[in-house]
């Protein structure tokens, strides 16, 4: 995602938690933004998101150019969502085609219940 610090990337967030939160324990889920780590901790704390993780690309952004989020020109990720499954291959992807838009949240979590 763009940024923890943008209001879309924030509902994004606050709202995968929830919905994740309903799964218990059977899912790995991870968040990531070329934000700093101080920053996604702060933001994560203050929201109470304790259903996924955060991690931050800022250094090297290997993510970013591993699978293809990378916004060169902005310095930003895009918003994209990835279901995995327990072998680690991609059963559902999103690239979201303006970073200012949500993702299909009922696709991405209906792909990730059709493996639980």
């Amino acid at each position: 995602m763009p940024s923890l610090d943008t209001g879309v990337c924030a509902i994004q967030t606050k709202k995968f938690n929830e919905s994740l939160g309903k799964l218990g324990d059977s899912v790995n889920a991870l968040t990531v933004s070329l934000d700093l780590p101080f920053a996604m901790n702060r933001f994560c704390g203050a929201e109470d998101i304790t259903h996924l993780r955060s991690a931050s690309d800022y250094q090297d952004r290997t993510f970013g150019n591993n699978w293809g989020t990378l916004i060169e020109e902005l310095k930003i990720l895009t918003r994209a969502i990835f279901v995995l499954d327990a072998a680690g291959t991609v059963t559902y992807a999103e690239y979201v085609p303006e970073v200012t838009s949500e993702p299909n949240y009922d696709a991405a979590l209906e792909a990730l219940s059709s493996q639980l």
